[in-house]
């Protein structure tokens, strides 16, 4: 018979299954001899050598070759680190799983990132300090046991809890009242279900009480919690940034006498760049600039490595919302000792960049400066100056730095006008609540020639980093936006025959081609269909290491480096300018690799996809709130989504999306047509289109899901007579043509970088 010693070495080191079937294989044990193996096993589990998990057994501390594991943050290596999702109390915490880096992410699979479940490969050999090492396998679906609503009291006793997702409208979960922990009527909060039946509704056992939801002021709290985002910083973070020290100008260029200023919306708190133009006096440049755009120099505070940098790793970007700002990086990092504010001496990294008069870039430099902001000016402030307006700020630097900078501008245009990026008519609103945190108006916000100056300057800033990174042999983090897939163009030319228009047979895929459709349709009843057809074709932008280009901008190369306090890949472009020349020790560390470039842009291009969904969730329910007292009225919309089961439209006035089902249009039978993106009428032909203009009645809301349900009243094309009356007047939507960067992300101070 085997020793309670050879039990326990032979199941720690079995590679795959180990229960008592395996064992008395490998011991040669009869049937005779079950009764005795079964009392050695229980022995060793009673004294805490072995564990069991069904009939699977194993080492106490080890863990099974295959696991579902939780990632819940980085190391000091930027490694992604794990822990088993299930621990059944087994002595001692949970294992630590240092996850490994695997292949590329295969296009289309999204990368693991802190907060994932995923199934893990354990290597069997031991790690580094008693970690284990890990390979992911795959990412999974979130838990679906988990359930995350608002808490409405029963007089009874107990409640129920009202799923904050769009999908589970209509599926409440009853909560015990020895289950309630807490709750109070309007609480959001975290629950899991304890039982399903057939009959009645679902028990769920309420976890964590998030915060109350009585007032639209707490409803980014459900965007916060629903998608993950870290909003409180750990103790750690928050006492590295308060014992931080200003830098100083010690091996910094100094720039104090320069009046750079900002140029940013008047409710501003943090001011991460500064501009300045001035007429190149080199004789063989005539009618040139030398601009000098000067970043925040994050850098100098945020090290790699630590806590700081971890945490800013985590959030990836700043995330905004009409209520409140999520950050990045603390308030005393971000408002106070990066803020470029007016006539204090500030650390910044610097391009000095001079172009021709016909706005070519003719070369650049990058350099570490110590600088003082010579005024904080507002976009409107600035361009009244412009526009002969000034007043007491502006009105001395109207001559020396304004209309410099605006010459400036007027050469990049030109040179941006033969570049030819895409352009695309996408108005954008913002929401302005009013003290209570109720929505009080929407509206779009004028554009200005001064927010098209920033842009343009601040694209060339980006080019000019990439471009030096790549001549220095260093890796970065590019932003890249690739062509237009084959699938989707295919799906173009389809949209495009079905309205008469023939998709151009040109060589290489370039932004002319489309800018060219959307010319072809201005002014007439397709323009809005074909925009937002135009728009669906176009791929997403990402950060990623390896350079494909920038389609949208019809750019060869392009590096997010002027926004380091609200974008970890800023900062990671920063760093590289650092170390690539020898600006300090406070660089990329040494040795960094394209691959954990890699992984990083994975993650922080999942963070921006994540923040983007937040915010127009918490847009949807801010509005859905503001809606739902309107149950009845009528509205003017365009229909922005085309499904087999009905139509999305969106509100002209405020921008909220709402559903009509198919099965509510008319009394004919709705085929969805995919080439055409189409509802079509079987026996009438009637159809509704994407771009469409229609009137809908509000028929039902739901503010905690942010969810609007509609009733058309409008007749489809080829049909003369309405069921609802005459619709009413298009309002008008202010939109402007911009430059259009195709990643969305998060709402910054200006868009379309």
């Amino acid at each position: 018979m085997p020793s309670r010693e050879e039990l326990a070495a032979f199941i720690a080191s079995a590679p795959g299954k180990v229960g008592k079937r395996e064992i008395a294989r490998a011991f040669r044990l009869g049937s005779a001899d079950r009764l005795w193996l079964k009392d050695r096993l229980r022995e060793l589990e009673d004294d805490g050598t072995l564990a069991r998990r069904g009939k699977r057994l194993r080492a106490n501390g080890a863990l099974p070759a295959v696991l579902v594991a939780e990632i819940t943050g980085r190391d000091r290596d930027g490694e992604l680190v794990a822990e088993p999702a299930e621990w059944d109390g087994e002595t001692g915490s949970k294992p630590r799983i240092v996850i490994v880096p695997g292949r590329r992410v295969p296009p289309g699979l999204r990368a693991a990132g802190i907060g994932d479940r995923a199934l893990v490969r354990i290597d069997p050999r031991p790690g580094e300090g008693g970690a284990h090492a890990g390979r992911i396998v795959k990412v999974l679906q979130k838990e679906r046991t988990d359930i995350l609503g608002v808490f409405k009291a029963l007089p009874s006793g107990g409640g129920r809890i009202v799923p904050v997702d769009k999908k589970a409208q209509g599926r409440e979960v009853m909560v015990a009242e020895a289950d309630r922990n807490g709750a109070r009527e309007g609480d959001l909060v975290s629950g899991a279900l304890v039982r399903s039946s057939r009959f009645g509704l679902p028990q769920a056992k309420i976890r964590e009480v998030l915060g109350s939801l009585k007032s639209e002021k707490a409803v980014s709290l459900v965007a916060l919690h629903a998608h993950n985002i870290p909003h409180v910083f750990p103790t750690e973070v928050l006492a590295e940034a308060e014992s931080a020290k200003p830098a100083g100008p010690k091996g910094r260029e100094d720039w104090r006498d320069l009046p750079l200023v900002t140029i940013d919306p008047p409710d501003a708190k943090d001011h991460d760049d500064a501009v300045h133009a001035a007429p190149d006096p080199d004789p063989d440049n005539p009618g040139g600039f030398v601009l000098r755009i000067a970043i925040a120099d994050v850098a100098a505070y945020v090290r790699p490595g630590s806590a700081l940098d971890r945490e800013a790793l985590k959030r990836g970007n700043s995330v905004y919302f009409p209520d409140r700002v999520v950050p990045m990086l603390p308030e005393r990092i971000s408002n106070d000792l990066c803020s470029l504010r007016q006539g204090e001496p500030r650390p910044a990294l610097a391009a000095r960049i001079t172009i021709a008069a016909d706005g070519r870039k003719k070369r650049h430099s990058f350099h570490r400066i110590m600088m003082r902001s010579a005024a904080r000016l507002s976009y409107g402030q600035a361009q009244a100056a412009i526009d002969g307006r000034p007043d007491d700020v502006t009105g001395p630097l109207l001559e020396p730095v304004l209309k410099p900078l605006w010459a400036a501008y007027a050469a990049l245009g030109r040179a941006r006008d033969r570049r030819g990026p895409l352009f695309l008519d996408l108005p954008e609103r913002k929401i302005v609540l009013d003290a209570e945190g109720r929505v009080e108006r929407v509206h779009v916000p004028e554009r200005l020639e001064a927010h098209r100056l920033i842009e343009e300057f601040m694209i060339l800033a980006n080019v000019a980093a990439a471009e030096a990174l790549e001549k220095a042999n260093s890796p970065l983090v590019y932003r890249v936006h690739d062509e237009p897939s084959l699938e989707k163009m295919r799906a173009l030319g389809e949209v495009l025959a079905s309205v008469g228009h023939k998709l151009p047979k040109a060589g290489a895929l370039k932004p002319a081609l489309f800018n060219g459709i959307l010319r072809a349709f201005a002014g007439s009843e397709h323009e809005p269909f074909i925009n937002e057809v135009v728009l669906r074709s176009q791929a997403q932008a990402v950060y990623a290491a390896e350079n494909l280009g920038h389609f949208g901008l019809n750019l060869r190369r392009y590096a997010h480096f002027t926004s380091p306090i609200r974008r970890y890949a800023d900062l990671v472009v920063h760093r590289a300018l650092i170390r690539a020349f020898g600006f300090g020790e406070d660089g990329l560390p040494a040795g960094t690799t394209t691959e954990q470039l890699s992984r990083i842009g994975e993650e922080i291009s999942a963070a921006e996809r994540r923040a983007m969904a937040a915010e127009r969730d918490t847009i949807d329910r801010l509005i859905a709130f503001h809606l739902a007292d309107q149950i009845g009225a009528t509205f003017t919309g365009r229909i922005s989504g085309v499904t087999k089961s009905g139509l999305f439209v969106k509100l002209s006035d405020t921008g909220a999306d709402g559903f009509v089902p198919a099965s509510t249009i008319g009394a004919d039978y709705y085929r969805y047509e995919e080439r055409q993106h189409a509802l079509v009428g079987d026996r009438t032909g009637e159809t509704y289109r994407l771009g469409d203009t229609v009137e809908v009645k509000l028929v039902e809301a739901a503010p905690v899901a942010g969810a609007l349900r509609f009733e058309l009243l409008s007749e489809g094309a080829g049909r003369t007579k309405r069921r609802g009356g005459a619709a009413k007047p298009s309002r008008a939507s202010g939109a402007r043509k911009r430059v259009v960067d195709m990643g969305g992300g998060p709402k910054r101070k200006r868009s379309g970088r």
